[in-house]
């Protein structure tokens, strides 16, 4: 990301200081009030602007939001583009999330703890390449999210969803020994059955 410069300040951000965080970054509780003109995560304490998304990426994220809401078994739950408390100072909000809510208080939930993920994925699209590919995945990996799927669009416009799944033992992902990569139909059983066209989403 470059540079960054820092102010002293220890106060809430506002929308003239939100690029100038303190020595030790801002932390969520200091920027979650900030009304931006941009969808942005907090990462290692610095704000950072969320890519601009097209067509294919929203129907894509949502059609695997929809076909993992009809696949859900209990407890799990499934929401988009919802903030992640990984940390206080990273909140990173990825485009699909499944989660375990028992004993989280909806009402009062701001971001959804990084204990409670069972799936994470995300689109890539041309500004979230790095990141998809490796930062986000060692950062969920670290914090021992059980399964990370990273989905692409191939030269030839059709979907390659990676899936991988967590090794306890070194907090990093490895690819799913069954299918590593999904073309076509994703079916997998983790974290709960699911068959997903996937050519299907994007046949338009």
């Amino acid at each position: 990301m470059g540079a960054v410069m820092t102010t002293p300040q220890q106060g809430r951000a506002t929308e003239d200081t939100w690029m100038f965080p303190p020595a030790d970054g801002w932390t969520f509780d200091q920027v979650k009030h900030l009304e931006l003109p941009f969808d942005w995560e907090l990462v290692d304490g610095v704000i950072v602007a969320r890519g601009q998304t097209n067509v294919w990426h929203n129907v894509v994220r949502d059609g695997i939001a929809d076909a993992l809401e009809a696949a859900r078994v209990e407890p799990y739950r499934v929401l988009t583009e919802q903030c992640v408390m990984v940390d206080d100072r990273n909140t990173p909000k990825p485009d699909v999330i499944v989660f375990d809510p028992r004993k989280l208080n909806f009402f009062e939930a701001e971001c959804i703890p990084a204990e409670k993920l069972a799936l994470v994925i995300e689109v890539v699209s041309p500004g979230s390449r790095q990141h998809d590919r490796v930062r986000k995945p060692a950062l969920f990996a670290a914090n021992e999210v059980p399964c990370y799927w990273r989905v692409e669009l191939d030269r030839d416009r059709r979907l390659a969803v990676h899936e991988y799944w967590l090794n306890v033992d070194t907090r990093s992902y490895v690819s799913a020994p069954m299918h590593p990569v999904h073309h076509g139909k994703l079916i997998t059983e983790v974290p709960f059955p699911v068959d997903i066209d996937l050519d299907g989403l994007v046949g338009f």
